[in-house]
């Protein structure tokens, strides 16, 4: 995906590399473009999980989760330091669309990640095979 938006040059550098993590469907590398205070706000819960590691957590197990995952547009804020994404994916036999809304730093280090989606009966499969995976780990980031 082309990542010619009026971004700044580090937010434009992040998303690059997150694009290309995304392709070869391998996050190893994601520490080193979020930030250590980042939140992840979840489509399936309520409050904030907050910090590089919840975020880490979850955007590494998700990758897994999903099936066929593939980014269609993409969008940029005046400020250039605000992505939204749109994606489609599949989890089990149930087709899903979504957004994810990526907000960076000055540093290029993403700061807030957002995700939204739908339908509900996707959103469901996700929240229980995430929930299979993660356990109790990801309910101690929470606020």
């Amino acid at each position: 995906m082309t990542t010619d938006l009026n971004l700044t040059p580090a937010a434009a550098a992040s998303l690059a590399k997150w694009h290309d993590m995304i392709a070869r469907g391998d996050l190893s590398d994601l520490a080193s473009i979020v930030h250590p205070d980042a939140t992840f706000r979840s489509p399936v819960a309520f409050k904030p999980y907050r910090s590089a590691q919840a975020v880490i957590l979850a955007l590494s197990t998700v990758i897994t989760v999903f099936e066929d995952f593939e980014y269609h547009r993409q969008a940029a804020t005046p400020d250039g330091q605000n992505v939204v994404l749109e994606f489609a994916a599949r989890v089990g036999d149930k087709g899903v669309k979504g957004i994810d809304f990526v907000r960076f730093d000055d540093d290029g280090l993403i700061v807030d990640f957002e995700v939204m989606m739908r339908p509900m009966n996707g959103v469901q499969a996700l929240a229980a095979e995430m929930g299979q995976r993660l356990g109790g780990l990801i309910p101690a980031f929470k606020d």
